[in-house]
């Protein structure tokens, strides 16, 4: 590349001072030169002028250049300006000349008079074709109209990056005159916190002379009446060179590329948007717990909508089935259920405790969200705003944290607001738009749907659980000779609360009767239909039948009953003897473990459930040696979807042989060890031990 410095001249001249390189725009134009004696003979000729009119030196030096190349016609025209150059006024205009090859040359030219030392009057004429500088002249003044009054920046750098040149639109651009671009290096005058990359492409096109198009640069201008609006600038860079190949620098145009880059991103945001929703879609729509679906959709929210998001629902939803809308004007009880942040800010520590029931005052901007049903937008964050985000110091953490945008929206649903959708922005430093609300909107709508259904669910659920515990026995009475401990577990899943139960029943011959069950189904149904279920049970046992006679009795209630099908096993045990029968109805096998270490299942005849109808159950019958243990139990505790039954019911005989002697302990031992987190059915268990003597009178229920 070559190089040049106004200071120290063409580079190989380092140290002249006087020097400077040739231009290329009067080579271009290849000016010619003569010198007329003052009797029209011509005294010196240019090589330009041999170029520009076929003649050499020799074939016209010593000649009178009116009878060499003018038109006789125009001879007389010719001595008269030829007179009055002499005379001492210059002329300039243009004129036809005859060319060696016989061709006329329309011809640019300017005479001026010349003086030797001896005062001999000479005419000096510089010449040039005039077709071609008509077409320079005009290109220029195009030239210098586009640069001008062009719609774009444009602008000329020097091979040091030095602005020379820059049009009244690039002035707007950079908010600077050119008198104070003028000089200065890119990194000076354009507003982007960044101008290197800027540097080093006009630096990649100087050294290779390769164009670079269409180089993307966001902004803010001070052309734009917005100060906070960004602009999409597309730069492109062009090598500057004369006609001897030296590089002059390298010439910029900036063209505003906002609208094309805004409907580019738009359009992409758009598709990012539905891809969020249909993500949305599934993680909240997968799930009835509350809390999972308020994590799951804040976690959604900061995943290019916001850096803080807050979701919190009104405290009412959890107790009564059709809240109503909270009255405008008053403080709201909440209940904030998620907060997210990505990345991490301190912003969100200004968010209230999630689970804890908070508060919120009436002038609250989230708290008016939910009592108007409407959306809430703040653009730019406003003293007097932040004062509405929260109480002190919750205000300033997020003033301090650099939050400037705010947007609320309702999670409503079947016209019900159940809470709201709190965003804010911090890092990114776009303000929230009407598109953003809309979208927000549309997120919450979908959550909203689920988080309604949740707590639907979780009412369902209250409510069996409620009514299970108050059918199941809240302490297994003390049996003589016996150690009796049991549990039951609902299920982790909100919407499967089952019909699991067990019962411990007095006979009238001094026994007494165990009994474990699972009504197939949940909810409400499932629970009231294990409380007929063992309401009957304790009937049937009171009148002395055999343990087939009491699953044929329950058999026959099933059928009308509206969860019709369980499984039951009715077991009676006689702690003097050890005799234990027992029918079960499809349910799972009793374990027994011995003292010497040794652990079976008591399997019974296979059959059906209670409910079928028409089917003859058989007493088994067995021996419980003292200090054996009897286990009874649901399928919530051994049964899973990847594990075969065969050796989850091994796993449990090991762990009843090497169980603690403590009995409550090995049914925490059993919950502990079997039962899988997030399972989806409950658990009911009824442990007991043949002790000889005196009944143990420290066993609870849990």
């Amino acid at each position: 590349m070559d190089r040049y410095d106004a200071a120290a001249g063409p580079a190989g001249c380092e140290g002249d001072k006087l020097a400077s390189p040739p231009g290329g725009l009067l080579d271009l134009l290849g000016v010619a030169a003569a010198v007329l004696n003052d009797k029209g003979r011509i005294v010196l000729w240019s090589p330009e002028a041999e170029r520009l009119f076929g003649y050499s030196a020799a074939e016209v030096l010593g000649r009178y250049a009116a009878d060499l190349l003018v038109d006789p016609l125009h001879k007389p025209r010719v001595l008269e300006l030829f007179g009055r150059v002499l005379a001492g006024e210059p002329w300039a205009g243009g004129f036809p000349i005859h060319c060696k090859d016989g061709t006329v040359r329309q011809t640019e030219f300017r005479n001026v008079p010349l003086q030797d030392d001896r005062h001999h009057t000479y005419a000096l004429g510089i010449a040039t074709d005039q077709r071609q500088l008509r077409e320079l002249e005009t290109g220029l003044a195009l030239a210098s109209r586009l640069f001008h009054s062009a719609p774009f920046g444009l602008a000329v750098l020097d091979p040091g990056l030095r602005y020379l040149l820059v049009n009244p639109m690039l002035e707007k651009i950079h908010g600077k005159t050119a008198r104070d671009t003028v000089g200065r290096r890119p990194s000076e005058v354009i507003p982007v916190a960044d101008t290197s990359q800027i540097e080093a492409a006009m630096n990649h096109v100087l050294t290779t002379g390769e164009p670079l198009f269409n180089q993307f640069v966001l902004s803010t201008t001070p052309a734009d009446p917005d100060p906070w609006r960004e602009h999409a600038w597309s730069a492109s860079y062009h090598r500057l060179q004369d006609q001897r190949g030296r590089t002059l620098g390298v010439g910029v145009t900036v063209m505003d590329d906002t609208d094309r880059h805004r409907a580019a991103s738009e359009a992409s945001r758009a598709r990012g948007r539905l891809a969020t929703l249909a993500e949305a879609g599934m993680r909240i729509g997968s799930t009835l717990d509350l809390e999972r679906i308020a994590h799951e959709l804040a976690d959604i929210a900061v995943d290019g909508l916001a850096d803080v998001a807050a979701v919190d629902v009104l405290d009412i939803i959890f107790t009564a089935a059709n809240p109503a809308l909270p009255d405008n004007g008053r403080d709201v009880a909440f209940r904030p259920l998620a907060v997210a942040a990505r990345p991490p800010t301190e912003a969100a520590r200004a968010a209230d405790p999630v689970g804890e029931p908070a508060v919120y005052a009436a002038d609250r901007l989230v708290t008016q969200c939910v009592t108007t049903g409407r959306p809430v937008l703040v653009p730019r964050l406003t003293a007097e705003t932040f004062r509405r985000l929260g109480r002190r110091p919750h205000s300033d953490i997020l003033d301090r944290a650099g939050a400037h945008s705010y947007l609320a929206v309702p999670l409503s649903a079947h016209g019900c607001v159940l809470g709201a959708l709190s965003l804010l922005r911090v890092h990114d430093p776009r303000p929230f738009d009407e598109d953003d609300r809309d979208f927000a909107m549309e997120l919450a709508a979908r959550a909203a749907i689920s988080i309604d259904n949740g707590r639907w669910y979780r009412h369902e659920r209250d409510t069996a659980l409620a009514l299970q515990r108050s059918l199941l026995p809240h302490q297994a009475p003390d049996r003589p000779g016996l150690r009796i401990a049991t549990r039951y577990r609902p299920a982790d899943d909100a919407s499967e609360i089952g019909g699991d139960w067990y019962d411990v029943l007095p006979l009238a011959d001094g026994g007494t009767a165990l009994v474990i069950g699972d009504v197939m189904g949940s909810g409400v149904s499932a629970a009231a239909a294990m409380g007929q279920l063992r309401t009957a049970t304790r009937t049937l046992s009171r009148l002395g039948l055999s343990p087939a006679d009491v699953v044929s009795g329950l058999d026959h209630l099933a059928e009308d009953l509206e969860s019709p099908f369980a499984t039951c096993t009715y077991l009676t045990c006689q702690p003097a003897s050890g005799i234990c029968k027992f029918a079960s109805a499809g349910h799972l096998p009793p374990v027994v473990a011995r003292p010497d270490g040794t652990a079976d299942l008591i399997d019974p005849p296979p059959g059906p459930p209670l409910g079928i109808g028409g089917t003859a159950f058989t007493t088994q019958r067995f021996v419980l040696t003292a200090g054996s243990r009897l286990l009874l139990y649901t399928d919530g505790l051994v049964e899973t979807r990847t594990d075969p039954i065969d050796q989850r019911l091994q796993l449990l005989r090991t762990l009843l042989t090497s169980a603690p002697q403590d009995l409550e302990d090995t049914c925490d031992l059993f919950l502990n060890q079997l039962r899988h987190p997030g399972s989806s059915d409950d658990v009911a268990l009824l442990l007991t031990c043949l002790t000889p003597g005196p009944a143990d009178h420290s066993h609870r229920t849990r």
